[in-house]
């Protein structure tokens, strides 16, 4: 929302600086995003070329004599070097002294000689002054500007514009009455906001509205006859301008003005182009409109317009049609201001693609008590600039507006806030913003005005008091304390997140933060892609799906940084994945990737050759560290092999907990995969599933459980075992310590061997089992014993024999 500090003024009575009323703004919630001050403009001055002469030692340069008034060097002209190819005798343009600072070069200007010449200041362009691009010469004004005056005042560039970052919530503020409303009630200034002046009008209107849709909620229509349209006035086009809008005509401008002035969007037909009378109704399938922009749009069905007998001549609440526009032809106008239904309008707009002023305030929910006033503001106007005589008015589909009551305790401020704020000086503050107050004991009733839709209960009355008594004042005070352990403040879901990223940050790798959609080929070839779960509307064509992986991103993430030169990357991410479009379907996951030579011993060539890049076991490893600090039982975990299929077939593993629950994959990626993703270089990654992690059985606790060391000197055995080529050595690995679980603490594969001597298809693992005695030292009658376990147990889960 841009307006200028003049227009301001229009409706709020104030000796306060910008400054004062740009921090203002900002402290009641209206944030100020930019100020274009144009205070820099202020030195330059509208000056006279007396004579131009041809410079002695330069063909494209030429040394004028130029008159800058009587405030300029005493009233003597000035001798400037100037290169503007329409630089001439009689020419009035703007003159910058020395000293002065030229935003467009981004110099302070000194005397100077050119060409052995010298200069007392600078002829200068639009360019030089960031009034446009306009470089080919210099600034070329009317002969009647008048000189020595200051140019900022003449072009009218001394007035700040204002652009103020509007919430959705604050319809009453996309005029500048309801800014100078607000900042009135804080006590910077006084509005002066007039009441309009209602206009009856002299005979009917002739052209009739029926309403046949429930999107309008009201509409009101009149006829000015005998108007002359033309240019608007000079104060009204750089008020326009100012704010980014371009002058038309006056009829036209008078719309935006009143749109911008008092957020109530216009609408005006020329009379002479409506055939008949006039419905507001739907769209018909297939029914377009040239629209005011010059662009066709095709209408889907139901779409709410205004429309004569010939068709359709307006998209309400919108834009207005091409064909019933007003020209300079234009002798008899009607005004309309209608009242529409915000989600209807938000609706269409948003199918068409249309993003108008008149949009973005029905959208939002103008004041529907201005709906009238609206008209007779117009028409006032349309008679004060153009002529004609009005009609009386035409009302229809006009409601009630339901007037809201709330009940404000004024404890609640302090409650809420913090703030200590008296009921009396709560009362008057909201009856500054038109809130009608009657205080009844320790409490108000306040009655809401047509203009704050956005109000619905006391802690919007309390936020309104905060906001205008300061939230600056508000002092920052930490949260309660919780006394009791077992009331945690996080949920077992959010531990996980935690502890998570932190054991893989710990691991050397980086968070990073993905979009939540990828491309339809990656989210099919990561076991996603189904229709539920693909954007109606996506921000970019390879952002249609919602990912059900999270290692799409990181590996793109990762191919991005080893196209800018860092080829070694460890990427991690904790968020959500979408298997499907129901809450059940999104699932929490742990993943990460690692690119190059990334490895927890550092990236990169070393000293002693150890540059070897990452493979499955690195994946395994970080897997198995998320894991663990995530609170799952690691001890009881088993490896399987393969992975999903996105993953190398020979190279990664799945982890479960039983023979069901999957936790967690890993593994280096498959080449179809990388070549999918557009990335090459070894790459290997993981996921871990933390829904699937079950809960602990026993509350977590911070004390550490009893160390407890045997005495006795621990035993160490190796076996050999020949299997088959498909045995997995964690089938070997759980038998072993299986055996005899009150004497085996450890087992361990130190060898694998395959060779021609054991046969084909067989190979030989060997282990090393760590026996630890708890009472007694170990007999070899003992230890064979155990052994003979071992053999035992190994040989019946995996079909191997002891290899000798």
């Amino acid at each position: 929302m841009k307006f200028t500090l003049s227009w301001l003024k229009d409706h709020l009575d104030t000796d306060a600086s910008l400054e004062e009323i740009v921090e203002r703004l900002t402290m009641i919630g209206l944030e100020v995003e930019e100020v274009d001050d144009k205070a820099a403009m202020q030195p330059f001055r509208i000056a006279k070329v007396l004579s131009a002469s041809r410079h002695p030692d330069a063909d494209k340069l030429q040394v004028l004599t130029v008159d800058g008034g009587p405030e300029v060097n005493g009233g003597k002209p000035l001798q400037v070097v100037c290169g503007a190819p329409n630089a001439r005798a009689g020419l009035v343009g703007v003159l910058a002294l020395p000293g002065t600072y030229v935003p467009g070069i981004d110099t302070t200007l000194g005397v100077g000689k050119i060409r052995g010449v010298e200069s007392f200041g600078m002829m200068c362009s639009e360019r030089e002054l960031e009034l446009s691009d306009a470089h080919t010469g210099i600034i070329d004004l009317p002969q009647d500007a008048p000189v020595g005056a200051r140019f900022a005042d003449y072009a009218n560039l001394a007035d700040p514009v204002i652009d103020i970052n509007l919430t959705p919530n604050r319809p009453d503020a996309t005029g500048v009455s309801g800014i100078a409303r607000d900042l009135a009630a804080s006590g910077l200034g006084t509005l002066k906001t007039s009441a309009v002046e209602r206009i009856e009008g002299e005979g009917d209107c002739p052209v009739s509205v029926s309403v046949e849709t429930s999107t309008c909620l009201g509409f009101a229509l009149r006829l000015v006859r005998g108007v002359k349209n033309g240019p608007s006035p000079e104060w009204m086009q750089r008020r326009l301008i100012a704010i980014g809008l371009r002058p038309i005509n006056a009829l036209v401008d008078i719309t935006n003005y009143v749109t911008f002035d008092r957020g109530r969007p216009l609408h005006v037909f020329d009379a002479a182009k409506v055939a008949g009378n006039l419905v507001v109704r739907g769209a018909r399938d297939g029914e377009e409109v040239l629209a005011l922009d010059g662009r066709t749009y095709s209408l889907k069905a139901g779409t709410c317009v205004i429309a004569d007998d010939k068709g359709v001549e307006s998209i309400a609440g919108i834009m207005g049609g091409e064909h019933s526009g007003c020209d300079e032809t234009t002798t008899d106008v009607l005004i309309e201001s209608a009242l529409w239904e915000p989600i209807e309008i938000a609706r269409a707009g948003r199918n068409l693609g249309i993003i108008t002023d008149a949009r973005y305030r029905f959208e939002r929910g103008v004041d529907p008590a201005f709906m009238e006033p609206g008209l007779d503001l117009a028409t006032k106007l349309v008679i004060e600039l153009c002529g004609g005589q009005a009609t009386k008015r035409t009302v229809v589909g006009e409601r009630e507006t339901a007037v809201k009551v709330l009940r404000l305790p004024f404890s609640e401020v302090k409650r809420l806030t913090g703030l200590d704020v008296e009921p009396g000086e709560q009362a008057l503050i909201l009856d500054h913003l038109g809130f009608k107050v009657r205080v009844e004991g320790g409490e108000a009733e306040v009655t809401v005005p047509s203009w704050r839709p956005d109000v619905e209960g006391k802690a919007d009355l309390v936020e309104e008091v905060m906001r205008l008594k300061g939230v600056d004042l508000i002092e920052p005070a930490p949260l309660p304390a919780k006394q009791s352990v077992a009331a945690r403040i996080l949920t077992t879901k959010q531990v996980r997140d935690r502890s998570a990223r932190r054991a893989l940050a710990a691991r050397g790798m980086v968070e990073a933060v993905t979009y939540s959609f990828i491309s339809e080929p990656q989210a099919k070839a990561f076991g996603g892609g189904a229709p539920s779960l693909q954007l109606e509307n996506p921000i970019a064509a390879e952002m249609s799906d919602m990912r059900p992986s999270l290692l799409p991103g990181l590996i793109a993430a990762a191919g991005r940084n080893a196209a800018r030169g860092f080829a070694d990357t460890a990427l991690f991410e904790v968020a959500a994945v979408y298997r499907s479009d129901t809450p059940d379907g999104q699932r929490r996951v742990a993943a990460g990737i690692r690119r190059g030579t990334a490895k927890t011993t550092g990236a990169g060539r070393q000293w002693d050759g150890d540059a070897s890049a990452v493979g499955v076991f690195d994946a395994k490893a970080d897997a198995m560290a998320a894991l663990e600090a995530a609170g799952a039982p690691v001890s009881r975990l088993i490896i399987e092999a393969p992975a999903s299929p996105w993953y190398h077939p020979g190279r990664s593993g799945r982890i479960k907990l039983g023979p069901k629950v999957v936790l967690a994959e890993f593994g280096e990626f498959h080449p179809a995969t990388l070549k999918l993703m557009d990335v090459s270089g070894p790459h290997a990654g993981f996921e871990v599933f933390l829904d699937e992690i079950p809960e602990p059985k026993q509350k977590a606790t911070r004390t550490k459980p009893v160390l407890k060391l045997s005495p006795f000197q621990p035993v160490k055995r190796d076996f050999a075992f020949v299997v088959e080529d498909s045995v997995e050595a964690q089938k070997i690995l759980r038998a072993a310590e299986g055996a005899d679980k009150a004497l085996v603490s450890e087992v361990k594969v130190f060898d694998v061997f395959s060779g021609a001597a054991l046969g084909e298809g067989r190979k030989s693992v060997a282990i090393e089992v760590t026996l630890q005695p708890k009472d007694q030292t170990l007999t070899e009658a003992e230890l064979e014993a155990v052994s003979a376990k071992i053999v035992a147990a190994v040989t019946k889960a995996s079909g191997g024999t002891l290899r000798t």
